[in-house]
C-alpha cells in the first residue's frame, strides 16, 4: 500500500495467530534468498488478523531480527476484513494530479469506510489508449483503517524496524505462486515457479506489482491461503482481479480441538496435521479418543471451509465480465494437512494443486508453507 524506495535486501513479514513468518531477499538483477525464520506468538498477541498486543509483538520481532540479523527494512503484510480492496475504471486522464483527484472522489462512493479514517492508496492496472473502443484506466484502490495501521506501526518501532511498505498479503500470496500449475491427483505436488526475475527487473517502487501484457490472455487462477484466516485472491497472470477475507481458518480447527481434547493450540495443530484426512482411523497412532476427535474436527472444518471458498467462486462469478477460472493453488499451514487440499477439490470440482516457492524446495513442508507470504512480500521490494 505505501509506496517504497528500492532496497538491496528487503523483509517480507507476515503475522498469523501464533506465529510470525519472515523472509530476507536480495533483489538486485537476480533474486536471492538470504535468510528465512519462524517465531512463535502468544496467544491473544494476534486475531482474525489484527494486532492485539503491539508491544508484545514488537519484543517478539525484536527479539527475532537480533538473533538472525535481518535487515531492519521491511514489508509488512495486512489480511484483515478492516481493509477494503476496489477496482475502478474511469476516463483516461493524463495528468497525475488529476487522476489522483478522480480517484479519491470515486472512492468515496467505492469504499465502504470514511476516508478521513482510512489509509488509502491505489495504482493504475490498465490503460486504454485514445484510439481504443474503450479509452481508460482501470484503477486498483485498497484503504485500510488508520488506527489498524497506527497499531502495526506502533509494533514495528518496538521491534526497532523500519517499514518500507505494507501490502495485501494476498498480493504477496500471488507473486510468491504465480507460475504454479498441475493438480494434486495422486497426492503429488507441483513445483512452483514464481515470476522472480520479472520482479527482480521492475523499476523502483512498491504498491501493485504491473500486470504483464500477456496476463489479458491466461486463464484465471484461485488462490488460496489456508491460515488462520483463509485469505483468497483470484489472478489473471499477475494482476489479481479479486480478494475475499474470511474468519473460517485452519486455526479455529486446531482451537475447537484443543478445547474439546483439553491441549494446547500448538498440540492441536500437530494432531491434525497427524491424523489428516488420507488415512483410515484404525491405522492411525495415538490415543484413539484424540485421533478419532482431529479427524472429526476437520471433517467438520473441511466442509466450512468449502463452503467458504465456494461463496467466494459464486460471488466472483457473479461479476460483470468475471474471467473463468481454471483452479485453484493453495498454500499457507493448511495445505500440509493430509488429505485436505484433496477432500477440498473433490467439494469444488475444480484441479486443485499445493504451491510452494521453489526457494524453498529445500525446506521441511511445513516450514515452505508458513514462510510463502513472506516470501512475496519481499519480492515486491
Amino acid at each position: 500500500m505505501f509506496k517504497s524506495r528500492k532496497h538491496t535486501n528487503v523483509v517480507g513479514l507476515d503475522i498469523e495467530a501464533g506465529s510470525v513468518a519472515v523472509t530476507e531477499l536480495s533483489i538486485n538483477g537476480s533474486v536471492e534468498l538470504v535468510g528465512h525464520a519462524i517465531a512463535p506468538l502468544d496467544a491473544g498477541v494476534y486475531r482474525d488478523g489484527e494486532i492485539i498486543d503491539a508491544e508484545a509483538l514488537g519484543e517478539t520481532l525484536k527479539k527475532l531480527f537480533a538473533e538472525h540479523k535481518f535487515s531492519r527494512e521491511v514489508r509488512l503484510g495486512i489480511a484483515s476484513q478492516r481493509v477494503a480492496v476496489r477496482w475502478m475504471r474511469l476516463p483516461l486522464i493524463e495528468d497525475d494530479a488529476e487522476l489522483e483527484a478522480a480517484i479519491r472522489f470515486q472512492a468515496q462512493d467505492h469504499i465502504p469506510m470514511p476516508l478521513d479514517q482510512a489509509v488509502l492508496d491505489w495504482e493504475v492496472v490498465g490503460r486504454r489508449e485514445v484510439n481504443s473502443d474503450d479509452p481508460g484506466v482501470d484503477v486498483v484502490a485498497v484503504a485500510a483503517r488508520r488506527d489498524m495501521v497506527g497499531t502495526a506501526m506502533q509494533a514495528m518501532r518496538t521491534g526497532g524496524l523500519r517499514p518500507v511498505g505494507i501490502d495485501l498479503s494476498a498480493f504477496g500470496m500471488i507473486r510468491a505462486l504465480e507460475g504454479s500449475s498441475g493438480v494434486i491427483a495422486g497426492g503429488s505436488q507441483p513445483d512452483t515457479i514464481p515470476y522472480e526475475q520479472r520482479i527482480a527487473e521492475q523499476a523502483a517502487g512498491g504498491g501493485f506489482a504491473q500486470p504483464d501484457a500477456g496476463d489479458a490472455h491466461k486463464p484465471a487462477k484461485l488462490f488460496c491461503h489456508l491460515g488462520d484466516i483463509l485469505n483468497l485472491a483470484v489472478a489473471q497472470g499477475s494482476s489479481c482481479l479479486f480478494t475475499r477475507i474470511s474468519l473460517q481458518g485452519v486455526e479455529g480447527i486446531a482451537q475447537r480441538l484443543a478445547e474439546q481434547r483439553k491441549l494446547s493450540v500448538e498440540h492441536a495443530r500437530q494432531w491434525l496435521c497427524h491424523v489428516g484426512l488420507a488415512q483410515p482411523l484404525d491405522q492411525i497412532a495415538g490415543d484413539p479418543e484424540t485421533v478419532t476427535a482431529a479427524r472429526e474436527a476437520l471433517e467438520d472444518g473441511a466442509g466450512k471451509l468449502a463452503a467458504e471458498l465456494r461463496v467466494s467462486l459464486e460471488y466472483y462469478g457473479a461479476q460483470g465480465g468475471a474471467t473463468q477460472i481454471e483452479g485453484v493453488i493453495v498454500c499457507g499451514p493448511g495445505s500440509i494437512i493430509p488429505g485436505l487440499p484433496e477432500r477440498l477439490q473433490a467439494e469444488l470440482g475444480y484441479p486443485f494443486a499445493v504451491g510452494r516457492p521453489r526457494a524453498f524446495a529445500h525446506l521441511e513442508p511445513a516450514a515452505a508453507a508458513r514462510l510463502t507470504l513472506s516470501y512475496g512480500l519481499a519480492l515486491n521490494g
